[in-house]
């Protein structure tokens, strides 16, 4: 028998397939810092936070959400970008400025098509019936 076996003395290890994060729910939090703001004795604030198992760092940023007004809702942040307010004018104008763009493009292939009618009829000796415009 392996020492593993045997300080295990037979016993299956359970393993999680994946950790996660814990999150904390905006009433816990709340009690949590009126929790450790009671505390008045040394020692208390640290064996709040054992029980807990929290760290001095989930204080610290609690108590500055608090300041901040972040725990007064009851409903959390939203999280992610904000949301674009689109401006119809604004879409006017792209849908503008990509129409320009096409006749800009359309104009210049026509260009180019009469510049090589051009040279296939000085190639074949055709006169081109040009008029002015």
């Amino acid at each position: 028998m392996s020492a593993l076996e045997q300080s295990l003395n037979g016993q299956e290890i359970e393993v999680a397939a994946k950790a996660r994060r814990r999150r904390f729910t905006v009433e816990y939090k709340r009690k949590i810092i009126r929790e450790a703001d009671a505390c008045k004795t040394p020692g208390a604030i640290g064996a709040l936070l054992r029980r807990e198992g929290l760290y001095s760092s989930h204080l610290t940023t609690w108590r500055a959400a608090r300041e901040r007004g972040e725990l007064a809702g009851s409903t959390p942040k939203k999280r992610g970008p904000a949301a674009r307010v689109v401006d119809p004018r604004d879409r006017r104008i792209a849908d503008l400025e990509r129409e320009a763009t096409r006749w800009r493009k359309r104009a210049e292939r026509a260009e180019a098509l009469v510049e090589v009618q051009k040279k296939v009829a000085a190639l074949l000796g055709t006169p081109l019936n040009t008029e002015p415009s």
